[in-house]
């Protein structure tokens, strides 16, 4: 089985390599295959691999070989003959996210990397990159599974469905962290292989913008008297962040995103506050990671070019810790039952091992809002949300099996939950068609109307500004553009 990695020199590649090489999930893998258009970050992930498949195999933690670990530029070749490709791409790099939120910041508007102004600007330049990686896979490995990681996770699956149909499915850890979380609290296991039949789990809405609502046990509906417990509620990170109150009077517990949509003008402050932007803290951070190793290729003779692994390793702990900094006090950690969700790279994992499998598997993912084999263009009942159309991508609870990815019913959305995700997708597909239609004067046009209808933005003069910013100081906005 070969799997390709796009963005294969992203600092949280070896995160993908580990769960693999270790069978974390009974799945084996015979060839991964690391893509990337920087040569260097791309070596330097490499090395940091080779060394852990080594400490791996040392520890006796591998399952059978280790798998064969290639590395290239070229986009064609990587993908060709894969069964699953995981695209992680960053286009403009960590670089590009400073500007996303310095533009957004300086203009008195939140910078965050994937909500809000920046969120689109990601978007904008982002969404021709993964149209042009879906085609090639509909070239070279027609039969392959995408699994996107790709930011702003939602849109881009969105628009990458347009190419790859339901082979494409955008995932994301945060969601399935906050119902394990949850589900221990009440002394429950929804990964259990009893789960399927006990545990019932209702989460609606967009990546990065959703909604635990309910948490069955045997037909009992167990989330009301976790909201009503301050005990309980002090545990979960997402309550903390938006109030006790906040969440018995919504019913439900937000993803923790929604925090920039409740709370934008604290978040915006706090990150003035600290003097520099969460982009401008990796840029720093882990370009220092990549340039010390690129400085030490040769000899290795500086102590983290000697041991990239360990040196890697620091850097992936103080990136965690430091993760949402602004929805915490300046004194506040984050917490280990914060964080105790798998990770992306076990999302990822699972889903590759149901599908390949056909073991059954209850994920949250990111998907149509549609029931396999409906006529959704007119049967509203074909539509998991009625009143959204049905190639929106949502984010939704799902069973993955041999036969792939079965979105699963909700219950009933709230206007107020309902209206967000449409004004948030809406902002959305404006930018994507500004990617997309090839005329500049247009494309300018429907990203004005993005920029200015997005939910934490909500003004057509600020929108203005906010395009011929990004098109002034992103190159590849510009040129979209036309400017």
């Amino acid at each position: 089985m070969k799997l390709t990695i796009l963005g294969g020199g992203g600092f949280r590649v070896p995160l993908v390599y580990e769960a693999a090489a270790t069978g974390a999930t009974g799945l084996t893998i015979d060839e991964i295959v690391l893509q990337d258009v920087e040569p260097s970050r791309l070596r330097t992930i490499e090395r940091v691999v080779e060394d852990l498949g080594a400490e791996l195999r040392a520890q006796g933690r591998t399952v059978g070989p280790l798998p064969r670990l290639i590395a290239t530029t070229d986009l064609r070749e990587a993908v060709a003959g894969a069964d699953f490709v995981f695209s992680a791409v960053r286009v403009g790099g960590a670089e590009g996210r400073t500007v996303d939120e310095r533009v957004a910041l300086d203009l008195g508007l939140l910078g965050q990397e994937t909500v809000g102004a920046g969120g689109l600007a990601y978007a904008l330049r982002t969404l021709p990159v993964a149209l042009e990686i879906a085609r090639t896979i509909a070239e070279v490995a027609p039969r392959a599974w995408t699994i996107t990681f790709t930011n702003p996770a939602g849109i881009v699956t969105e628009a990458m469905r347009s190419v790859l149909g339901d082979r494409v499915v955008g995932i994301c850890d945060t969601p399935i962290g906050l119902v394990r979380r949850v589900s221990r609290l009440i002394g429950e296991d929804v990964d259990a292989p009893d789960a399927l039949d006990r545990i019932g789990i209702d989460y609606v809405g967009l990546n990065h913008l959703g909604w635990l609502r309910g948490l069955s046990v045997d037909g009992e509906d167990r989330l009301p008297g976790i909201l009503a417990d301050d005990s309980a509620l002090e545990q979960i990170e997402e309550a903390r962040l938006v109030g006790f109150d906040w969440v018995r009077a919504m019913r439900a517990l937000p993803n923790e995103y929604l925090y920039y949509y409740l709370f934008t003008q604290q978040a915006r402050e706090r990150i003035l506050e600290a003097g520099t932007t969460r982009g401008e803290f990796l840029v720093e951070q882990q370009g220092r990671f990549y340039r010390q190793a690129a400085e030490g290729s040769g000899a290795r003779s500086e102590a983290c070019c000697d041991r990239p692994l360990a040196a890697w390793r620091a850097t992936l702990h103080e990136r965690e810790a430091t993760y949402m900094a602004e929805s915490r006090e300046a004194d506040e950690e984050r917490r280990p039952e914060d964080v105790a969700g798998g990770g992306y790279q076990e999302v990822a994992l699972r889903l590759m091992t149901a599908i390949a499998s056909g073991r059954t598997e209850r994920m949250i993912l990111d998907v149509g809002n549609a029931r396999a084999g409906s006529s959704t263009a007119v049967d509203l009942s074909g539509r998991i949300v009625p009143q959204l159309p049905a190639d929106l991508v949502l984010e939704l609870p799902c069973l993955v099996d041999g036969d792939g990815v079965h979105p699963q019913a909700v219950g009933p959305v709230p206007l107020e939950q309902l209206g967000l995700m449409a004004q948030q997708r809406g902002a959305e597909r404006c930018i994507l068609e500004a990617a997309t239609v090839g005329d500049p004067v247009r494309a300018r046009r429907a990203a004005w109307e993005g920029f200015s209808t997005h939910p934490l933005v909500r003004s057509v003069d600020l929108g203005g500004k906010l395009v011929d910013a990004y098109a002034r100081r992103q190159p590849a906005v510009g040129r979209l553009l036309g400017y």
